[in-house]
C-alpha cells in the first residue's frame, strides 16, 4: 500500500488515497519520514534495505535469471547470514522474479540409413570423474537474418560445457567444430575410457563424425530419434540457454549478436552460475575440487 501510494500521490493526493485503502495517513507519513532520517528506522528495515542492495547486485550480476534459491545460496557462499524467507520477502518487493524454462522443441534430422552404435548411457547421466561422459546436441535460434544453429559438447561430471559452436547451417562440419574444441579444450587421454552420447541425427551418426570420435579413441554412444530422455541432460543446458538467455534478449538481429552473446553465457554458466544437482557451486568449482582431491593424498604422502 505504501508503494501504491507513493506511485500515486501527486495524482490524488494522500488523504484521498487513504480513505479509499484501509491506512491511516499518519502511517503513511511515518514512513515516508523513517526512509528520509535512517536513524527512525527499526534495525530490521536498516538491515533489509542493506541486503537489498546485495540481492539487486546477485541478480543483476547472473544474467537477471536466479529465483529466490539460487540468490539466497550466492548470498550465502559470499558470507551473508540470511533466511531464505528474507530473500523471497525482498525480491518480492522489487519486482525481482527468476525465469522459468519452457518445453524444448526437437532439431533431430535422423538418417535412417546411417548405420548407428549402441547406446551405451540408457539415460544415466553421470559420471565419476571428468572426461568419462560427454554430450552432444544442437538447437536453432531464430534471428532477423534467418535461423542459425548453437551445438554444445558438455561433459556429465560437472554439466561444464566444454565445446559450442554457432553456424548458419546444421551441417556436419558445425557441429565437428564443437567436438573439435572439447578436444583441443580437456585433451582426454586413453588411459581412461571416455563416452561421447548424441541422439541419432544425421550429423552425429555420418562417417566423418564418427571417424574423429574414433581417431581421438572415443567411443561412441548414440540415443533414439526424438526421445529428449535418451539425451535428457543436453535437452536440460539447451532448455537453460534458452531460457537464460534467447528467449529474455530476443528478437535476435544477426548470427554475430547471436554468437557472441553465447560467448558471454556460456563464460558466465561455466565458472559462475550455480548448479544445484552438483552441489550449488559452479562447474568450474565442482572440477576445481575434483583435482584437489586427488591431490590431497598426494600431499599428506
Amino acid at each position: 500500500m505504501i508503494g501504491f501510494i507513493d506511485e500515486h500521490r501527486r495524482e490524488y493526493g494522500v488523504e484521498p488515497i487513504c480513505r479509499v485503502l484501509p491506512i491511516a495517513p499518519s502511517t503513511y507519513y511515518d514512513d515516508v519520514a523513517r526512509r528520509r532520517d535512517r536513524s527512525r528506522m527499526s534495525e530490521r528495515a536498516k538491515r533489509d534495505e542493506e541486503l537489498k542492495v546485495e540481492v539487486k547486485r546477485v541478480f543483476d550480476n547472473n544474467f537477471g535469471v536466479y529465483g529466490v534459491r539460487k540468490v539466497w545460496w550466492q548470498l550465502l557462499r559470499e558470507g551473508f547470514r540470511v533466511a531464505r524467507c528474507t530473500v523471497a520477502r525482498l525480491m518480492s518487493q522489487m519486482g525481482l522474479k527468476g525465469v522459468v524454462r519452457g518445453q524444448s522443441i526437437r532439431t533431430t534430422s535422423s538418417n535412417k540409413a546411417a548405420a548407428c552404435p549402441l547406446d551405451q548411457v540408457n539415460r544415466q547421466f553421470h559420471a565419476p570423474a571428468p572426461n568419462r561422459l560427454w554430450l552432444s546436441d544442437f538447437t536453432y535460434v531464430a534471428t532477423w537474418a534467418g535461423f542459425v544453429y548453437v551445438a554444445f559438447v558438455i561433459d556429465a561430471y560437472a554439466r561444464r560445457i566444454v565445446g559450442w559452436r554457432v553456424s548458419r547451417t546444421a551441417h556436419t562440419d558445425f557441429v565437428l567444430d564443437a567436438l573439435e574444441q572439447a578436444l583441443q579444450e580437456r585433451r582426454p587421454t586413453r588411459s581412461h575410457a571416455l563416452i561421447h552420447h548424441s541422439d541419432r541425427g544425421s550429423q552425429y551418426v555420418c562417417i566423418k563424425y564418427t571417424e574423429r570420435l574414433a581417431a581421438a579413441g572415443i567411443e561412441p554412444s548414440v540415443g533414439s530419434v526424438g526421445d529428449s530422455y535418451d539425451n535428457a541432460l543436453a535437452e536440460t543446458i539447451h532448455g537453460l540457454y534458452k531460457t537464460e538467455l534467447i528467449h529474455r534478449r530476443g528478437p535476435w538481429r544477426s548470427f554475430e549478436s547471436v554468437e557472441f552473446a553465447t560467448l558471454e553465457w556460456v563464460d558466465w554458466f561455466n565458472n559462475r552460475r550455480l548448479m544445484g544437482p552438483i552441489g550449488n557451486i559452479s562447474p568450474a568449482e565442482a572440477e576445481q575440487r575434483y583435482y584437489a582431491q586427488l591431490e590431497s593424498p598426494a600431499l599428506v604422502a
